[in-house]
């Protein structure tokens, strides 16, 4: 495809992105306790960097568990749907805007299947841009599809072909490692409506 792959891939959740919320209304039992060790590994009222909050799904439930959650995603249209609801919700592309907070670096990031869109050759400097906002010991939880290469892939709610770059769970922890992570641990699991492996990984402010 010639078109850039981020910029057709935002455009394929916008173009759906009503349609996405009501496809995935329900939270998955892996998610929620992925969320509620993520939780566990934070103090009380921690603030958190969420980067691709699509539905909200996930930010809800860490509302609910005590954290608070800036909401951003680069998708114009999961904004338009949070705000429409009354919930506050930014555009933020994480490889070139500001994340920083007034009040200070992070206690978290969390971002669940929003940085498998990410080039290969750019995650290195948006998990270093995530870790320049987050303090020391912060925590640090995403997730990508395990594979080889890259790759478009219409499946599901989305009809428009999204790009998605697939990792091995041994050079995904050196990226990690090199951006000013420590503590990296990685999970390789089948999940999903489509059973894909996934990696889930979990790191520490270094």
């Amino acid at each position: 495809m010639s078109t850039d792959p981020v910029t057709a891939t935002v455009a394929a959740y916008d173009t759906d992105a009503a349609r996405y919320g009501q496809a995935n209304p329900e939270m998955p039992d892996g998610v929620r306790a992925d969320i509620e060790e993520f939780v566990a590994m934070l103090p009380p009222g921690a603030r958190v960097l969420e980067i691709g909050t699509g539905s909200g799904r996930d930010a809800a439930l860490m509302e609910q568990l005590g954290l608070r959650v800036r909401r951003t995603d680069i998708t114009p249209g999961f904004v338009d749907l949070l705000r429409a609801r009354g919930l506050e919700a930014e555009l933020l592309d994480p490889l070139v805007d500001d994340l920083s907070d007034p009040a200070g670096p992070y206690d978290g990031v969390w971002a669940n299947a929003s940085l498998l869109h990410v080039l290969r050759d750019d995650l290195a400097r948006v998990l270093t841009r995530l870790a320049d906002v987050t303090r020391a010991h912060g925590v640090l939880r995403f997730s990508v599809k395990q594979g080889d290469g890259e790759g478009w892939s219409t499946h599901g709610a989305i009809t428009r072909p999204r790009h998605f770059t697939y990792w091995q769970p041994e050079p995904l922890e050196e990226v990690v490692r090199g951006s000013g992570w420590t503590r990296v641990t990685t999970r390789s699991e089948i999940a999903g409506k489509r059973d894909e492996r996934w990696i889930e990984v979990r790191a520490v402010r270094a």
